[in-house]
């Protein structure tokens, strides 16, 4: 009964409009000594590219057998135009520091020789 199956995988946007992004149906053959026993088998799909801003929402998987429906919790994925930006600036703020610490250092030795004479 639980053999044959299909699987579901959708989204719901922020208006609460449900979209079909991809269905599938299996059949799992059962091997020889395995009946009457519970299995985990995954089934993943891939998002390949998400197409702008309005893509964001909760993205969803349900399985459903003939008279079972069961439902995951949801992801959800929130889609921007500009993607990640680098923020913090390690080697900006490591040259600077480095030739100021030079300056500093020559000034001093400047002033230190020149006190001497």
């Amino acid at each position: 009964k639980y053999t044959k199956f299909s699987i579901s995988y959708y989204w719901i946007n922020s208006l609460g409009q449900k979209t079909s992004i991809h269905h599938r149906s299996e059949n799992v053959p059962i091997p020889a000594g395995e009946e009457n026993k519970t299995a985990t088998i995954p089934y993943d799909y891939t998002i390949t590219s998400l197409e702008n801003t309005s893509s964001t929402g909760t993205y969803y998987c349900n399985v459903t057998w003939d008279d079972i429906r069961i439902m995951g919790k949801g992801v959800f994925v929130l889609a921007r135009d500009t993607g990640y930006v680098e923020t913090f600036y390690v080697w900006e703020i490591l040259i600077t520091l480095t030739v100021l610490l030079a300056v500093l250092s020559i000034t001093a030795t400047a002033l230190l020789l020149r006190k001497r004479k």
